[in-house]
């Protein structure tokens, strides 16, 4: 895998079946809005003031505003807080929830962006939806050393897998949803894979003509859904429209 990928476009497509039909996808904006929107931490690296140039990284649990930009309530006895302090330029990397299988085929994104503390007349609505995506920390919300930071995000550099990858600009990232499908998307995995099985070995062979001796649903979004298909030692994925 490598970085040198051009930014793509903001709609991708993917090969569909046999007969070479193009099966629409998110772009790549609207998928790391997705995956930002599903995750609840992500690891916060910050430029190391004691050692100047090295990245630090943390454990970051986060809360999102309205354009997507990730908020963080953090302590000032934290060596991310100090850092930050020294210089404000850091990047957040939240990676797929829940992905158990090969890390390197789930789904990751990386958004950079300085992080300064929210000013007073903006911190009631980033606490209220901190505090709605992390009701533990309404426990120390209110310590002295606590205070809501937030991520203006400058860029973007999406990877879904094997394969699919490219930087995403920021107005993209901001004008883009959630995928409606995404909150209830583990429940269909889920059920599809636990339950219709071989179904799924016969979408490989109707969709792609492929004749796969397992198959496993990996993702479904508003326009389609993605499957890994297994034959001996090969495996490939694909791509089908969802049925109106």
């Amino acid at each position: 895998m490598v970085d040198d990928v051009e930014r793509r476009p903001g709609n991708q497509h993917a090969g569909g079946g046999p007969s070479g039909a193009v099966i629409p996808e998110p772009s790549f904006a609207e998928r790391a809005r997705t995956l930002v929107h599903l995750g609840r931490t992500g690891t916060l690296a910050t430029q190391s003031r004691k050692r100047p140039g090295f990245p630090f990284g943390s454990v970051a649990p986060y809360g999102l505003d309205e354009p997507g930009r990730p908020t963080f309530l953090i302590s000032t006895m934290a060596m991310h807080t100090q850092n930050l302090a020294g210089d404000p330029r850091a990047s957040l990397l939240v990676a797929q929830p829940g992905w158990t299988e090969d890390p390197l085929a789930g789904a990751r994104v990386t958004l950079l962006g300085p992080v300064e503390r929210v000013p007073a007349g903006e911190v009631e609505p980033v606490r209220a939806n901190y505090l709605a995506r992390h009701e533990s920390a309404r426990s120390w919300v209110g310590f002295d050393d606590f205070a809501f930071y937030r991520m203006e995000v400058v860029d973007l550099y999406y990877v879904g897998g094997f394969g699919a990858m490219g930087w995403v600009e920021t107005a993209e990232y901001r004008a883009a949803a959630p995928d409606p499908l995404a909150d209830v998307a583990p429940t269909i995995l889920s059920h599809m894979n636990a339950d219709h099985a071989d179904a799924l070995v016969r979408y490989c062979r109707h969709f792609a003509g492929v004749e796969a001796e397992a198959a496993t649903m990996t993702a479904i979004d508003r326009l389609g859904f993605r499957v890994r298909a297994r034959s001996g030692d090969a495996v490939q994925g694909m791509r089908a429209a969802r049925g109106r």
